[in-house]
């Protein structure tokens, strides 16, 4: 156990604007699902964050919060196009602020990853349509046209300048997991033979521009950070050379704090499935090998990758994945290769997890897979998605999560919730 002398976890990190995170613990995006079916703010999101910011983390990142109405990802988005909602947000904004916990907002254009039957159509670099088997739950997008990218590149500025004067801390880009910045990024999703696609450099123009489009709102004592893939893990998509050089370049454009995660819906690494996954179970069952501890505290599933970045960039930067213990979190904080501590889904099973490793002790709960005996689905980012929201909305209500919920019984609720919303969705803007 650490003691509070030596726990890392527990010392606070300016950023390179000036602001100041109290601790190195921060609370990663994950989708709450809690706006209205009209996708603005509910009083279960003020509620949920009141909570986790009494846990004492250092910051809190909100779920994905949407930039343009005709784009969402899910039924129960935040949109956030208009002033309409600012004393709400504000309300939201207090929740955490009052309490001395730092709350970015994270904002987010799906792209191409919308279920069926939510919007009006989806958009994407290119008309690249999702693998076979997932073909049935996502439609082929249509291209976007040079105006739409202009147009969403200000929706981005925009969203960001409603945070600021919302009074939230900061505002994180959702860059990771598939959703359209990365897809502009993959030479995959993104097959564009204009200014926006083909290199490298050129396929990376766009999440430049929606950072300087920010940067330009909100002002440079404003944070901004990034949630960024390592690599896509899947053929023919990012790769980690081409991350390591968009890191460099958003570095240099003066982000604030970068988040390496990986995967996308196709290949959903960040849950727990794939490659970097089984790497760190690997290193995992090496507790009982004889391996150094020090192999063994390396829990995290991108610290290999954020000790490449650490070697060229200065900025900040947050891993999320696959830590479990504050030993395993303090082990790589004092590695140099990171500067923030990310947990998500541990939020989600005990939302006092902070106050307990910032003591330097283990949560008594610890994230597991969550399986329906389905394994096309049990394959699927979704249905680790759609559990975790369970939990957060019984957070939301005032009641206690259940960790050890049946994973068939939360399918089942979540397929009859999102046909629900959907259609209520639907009706709505109708």
């Amino acid at each position: 156990m650490s003691t509070p002398s030596t726990n890392l976890l527990a010392q606070p990190l300016t950023l390179p604007n000036g602001a100041v995170l109290p601790n190195r613990l921060a609370k990663s995006a994950m989708s709450e699902a809690l706006g209205s079916y009209d996708n603005h703010v509910t009083d279960s999101l003020p509620s949920l964050y009141q909570r986790w910011a009494a846990s004492g983390i250092g910051l809190l990142i909100t779920g994905n919060v949407m930039i343009d109405r005709r784009a969402l990802g899910e039924p129960g988005n935040v949109v956030l196009e208009d002033d309409t909602d600012l004393p709400l947000l504000r309300h939201w904004a207090d929740a955490a602020t009052q309490q001395g916990v730092p709350i970015w907002v994270q904002l987010n254009h799906p792209g191409k990853q919308v279920p069926k039957g939510l919007n009006q159509g989806s958009i994407s670099p290119s008309a690249i349509p999702f693998r076979k088997e997932l073909q049935s739950f996502f439609e082929t997008p249509r291209a976007m046209t040079e105006a739409e990218i202009e147009d969403v590149i200000r929706r981005f500025g925009r969203s960001a300048l409603l945070c600021r004067e919302a009074g939230f801390s900061g505002v994180q880009i959702h860059g990771a997991h598939g959703y359209l910045v990365s897809q502009f990024l993959s030479p995959h999703h993104n097959q564009r033979t204009d200014r926006w696609g083909g290199s490298a450099e050129a396929r990376r123009r766009f999440v430049l521009a929606v950072y300087a489009e920010i940067r330009s709102q909100v002002g440079a004592g404003f944070p901004i950070g990034i949630k960024l893939n390592s690599a896509d893990f899947q053929r023919g998509g990012f790769t980690e050379e081409e991350s390591l050089a968009t890191i460099e370049a958003l570095s240099a454009a003066g982000i604030d704090l970068i988040e390496i995660s990986g995967g996308t819906y196709e290949a959903p690494v960040m849950t727990g499935v794939g490659g970097a996954a089984k790497a760190q179970a690997a290193r995992v069952s090496a507790a009982g090998s004889g391996k150094p501890a020090s192999t063994i505290a390396r829990e995290a599933y991108f610290l290999e990758f954020a000790e490449k970045v650490r070697a060229t960039v200065r900025t900040p930067l947050m891993v999320t994945g696959g830590f479990r213990t504050a030993a395993g979190m303090n082990a790589a904080l004092a590695s140099g290769a990171l500067d923030v501590v990310g947990i998500a889904r541990l939020m989600a099973i005990d939302p006092d997890a902070p106050a307990k490793l910032l003591r330097g002790q283990n949560s008594a709960e610890t994230v597991r897979p969550i399986k329906t005996g389905l394994k096309m689905i049990d394959r699927m980012a979704i249905m680790e998605i759609s559990w975790y929201t369970r939990q957060l909305q019984r957070i939301a209500a005032g009641r206690a999560p259940k960790p050890r919920e049946s994973g068939l019984y939360a399918l089942v609720g979540a397929l009859l919730a999102s046909g629900w919303g959907t259609f209520r969705t639907r009706r709505l803007r109708a």
